[in-house]
Order: C-alpha cells, then sequence, then structure tokens
C-alpha cells in the first residue's frame, strides 16, 4: 500500500465492526431461543418438578417454583450474555447480543433487564410482534435494552 494511495483516496478504509455487522434474522433468533430452551432451560424445570417437588401437581400448584425456576433461567442467560455476548444456542446459530451504539459486548444488569422486558413483550404478545413492522428487525425488548442481536462473520 503506498501513501499517495491513502491520501488521495483511491484505497478505502477498512469498514468499522459496527459497519461490518448487520442484524441476525427473527427466525435465527427464534430457533437459537428454543435452543436455549432445551439446554438451560429443560434442566432447570427437571431438577425442580421432579427432584425437588416429586411431581407435576405439585409444581403446578406452587406459583413460587415457577417464579424461581424463570428467575434462575434469566440468571444463567444474563451470565451467558455478559461473558460471552452468546448463549449455547445463539452459538449454534452464530449471533450474537451487543450493545446498539457501540457495538460491544453488555453488562450484565442491562442482559437482565433485556430478560424481564422479554417477559414483559412475550406477555402483552403485542412485543414480540413489533420485529415484523421494524426495518430494523428490533423486538420491544431490544428497544427497551437497548441491545442488538447481530449475525457474526467468521
Amino acid at each position: 500500500m503506498r501513501w499517495r494511495d491513502v491520501k488521495h483516496n483511491k484505497i478505502a478504509p477498512a469498514p468499522s465492526a459496527k459497519e461490518v455487522c448487520k442484524n441476525a434474522d427473527i427466525f435465527k433468533r427464534a430457533k437459537a431461543f428454543l435452543v436455549d430452551m432445551f439446554m438451560i432451560n429443560m434442566p432447570i424445570l427437571y431438577i425442580a418438578v421432579y427432584l425437588i417437588l416429586g411431581g407435576r401437581e405439585a409444581f403446578q400448584q406452587n406459583p413460587l417454583a415457577i417464579f424461581a425456576c424463570t428467575m434462575l433461567f434469566g440468571l444463567i442467560v444474563s451470565v451467558f450474555l455478559s461473558v460471552s455476548a452468546q448463549t449455547p444456542g445463539y452459538r449454534a446459530y452464530d449471533i450474537k447480543l451487543v450493545d446498539a451504539k457501540s457495538g460491544e459486548k453488555t453488562g450484565f444488569f442491562r442482559c437482565f433487564w433485556r430478560f424481564l422486558c422479554f417477559i414483559l413483550s412475550g406477555s402483552i404478545v403485542v412485543g414480540l410482534f413489533v420485529c415484523f413492522f421494524r426495518k430494523d428487525g428490533k423486538n420491544l425488548h431490544d428497544l427497551l435494552s437497548r441491545t442488538v442481536v447481530i449475525d457474526v462473520k467468521k
């Protein structure tokens, strides 16, 4: 590379990481969520239902156990996302959760806030369908937590 080419803008500068990344497809994110449910949430539910409470009926009648399992799943997912920006499902589909402005991985509390916003979005159902009406494909929980799920380029 010659200095003259760089000086006269004949060679384009390398694009930044934020420009290279593109938002992940909603169907990739849904499949990654299903993988996470089976790999993280199912063992939690199995241990709670059969080893701690002794059966399905006891679990269904205990709202504290349901709440505890949901929060434990949220904590584990938040740890995964804050440490490596990927859960097992995100890793399987080559996607990553990053901050919407900086493009860097997010902290634990923002990841947990995103999980709580996901619960809110799922409870009002409309929040999960926001992505189909936006060009960037963000859901309500992504908008509230200022995060974005991107494809990882290898």
